[in-house]
């Protein structure tokens, strides 16, 4: 996975609004706000649909 760390600053969680961190041995941007949901990268191009994210482990 290849991003930017100037795209990594800019970028946040569409659903609480965190920061996010990148994950590279799962190729996932993960939040580190409120909902910790998983947002994949495919590609080095990330989706943050939340209907795409991976939710946290209860």
């Amino acid at each position: 996975m290849r991003l930017d760390t100037w795209l990594l600053e800019i970028l946040a969680c569409p659903n609480c609004g965190g920061e996010l961190r990148a994950e590279e041995r799962d190729d996932e941007l993960v939040c580190t706000g409120t909902c910790g949901y998983a947002y994949p990268v495919r590609d080095d191009i990330p989706v943050l649909l939340v209907d795409e994210a991976r939710t946290p482990a209860p």
